[in-house]
């Protein structure tokens, strides 16, 4: 007979004393939910014992597996709520700005994702909404971890090869710790980039990234995005070798003046 997941406690032991063992700070939380059942304040400044972890997962409310964010664990977490449009906004943004590195991810049992990263040091709190179905978990937040079991019925899970046991934890990217830390969000890259790209143009294999970011960049400017359309069709006619077709140009803009619109409101 087959095991309800929800009663296999053992499985939630052994996965808290690993991270544990990998020095992240690990929590209790409810059962098919995504709250601490134990004041957990303390354990964003000293880690979980041993004992405190065989008498959270020994009782009789068979908890799920918190990971607790921040510098005590040394890491961070992109939370990416498919459901919600994340999928949609982390794939404009990694248009814009380029690739997230390869790093430790976690399936969500919602059919989300949790990107782990190291954290990058000074102060990197919560951000809710960085983009639509995109937040951020820092300094004071935590997350739900494998083999937790979502309120769906269906597990977390570690997607392989990029279990914290088959990979390192990759840094935070510049342009999305821009993002997350209020002080930089909009700092972007210096004006010498911005003149040095549009005098000497992209290659095929960069045209479409490039326009994004290009239009990003103007649309935070406070640029019409009509005008930044318009700037973009004549810059790729000359400066992208060879052009795009202008309705692919259309697309870009329109997708990235989406996404910037979302964010801004």
């Amino acid at each position: 007979m087959a095991r309800n997941p929800q009663d296999n406690t053992s499985d939630m032991r052994s996965a808290a004393f690993a991270l544990l063992a990998r020095g992240w700070s690990v929590i209790p939380v409810e059962a098919r939910g995504k709250r601490p059942i134990v004041p957990w304040l303390k354990y964003q400044s000293r880690l979980a014992t041993g004992k405190e972890i065989d008498a959270w997962f020994a009782g009789p409310r068979k908890p799920s597996l918190g990971v607790v964010t921040g510098a005590l664990s040394n890491l961070v977490v992109l939370d990416v709520d498919a459901q919600h449009g994340g999928s949609h906004s982390l794939a404009m943004l990694e248009l814009e700005h380029g690739n997230l590195p390869d790093t430790v991810e976690a399936k969500t049992g919602g059919g989300g994702r949790h990107l782990y990263f190291v954290h990058p040091g000074g102060a990197v709190h919560n951000r809710v909404g960085i983009a639509p179905g995109i937040d951020f978990r820092g300094d004071g937040g935590c997350v739900v971890a494998p083999p937790s079991v979502h309120p769906s019925g269906r597990r977390y899970q570690w997607v392989p090869p990029r279990s914290p046991q088959e990979m390192e934890l990759a840094a935070l990217p510049p342009w999305l710790l821009r993002f997350v830390r209020p002080s930089g969000a909009r700092a972007g890259h210096p004006l010498a980039h911005w003149r040095q790209l549009v005098h000497e143009g992209v290659d095929e294999g960069s045209r479409n990234s490039t326009l994004a970011s290009l239009a990003g960049h103007l649309l935070r400017q406070g640029v019409d995005p009509q005008v930044a359309l318009e700037l973009l069709l004549a810059w790729n006619r000359v400066h992208c070798r060879p052009p795009l077709a202008d309705n692919e140009v259309a697309q870009v803009v329109d997708s990235i003046t989406r996404l910037h619109q979302q964010i801004s409101n």
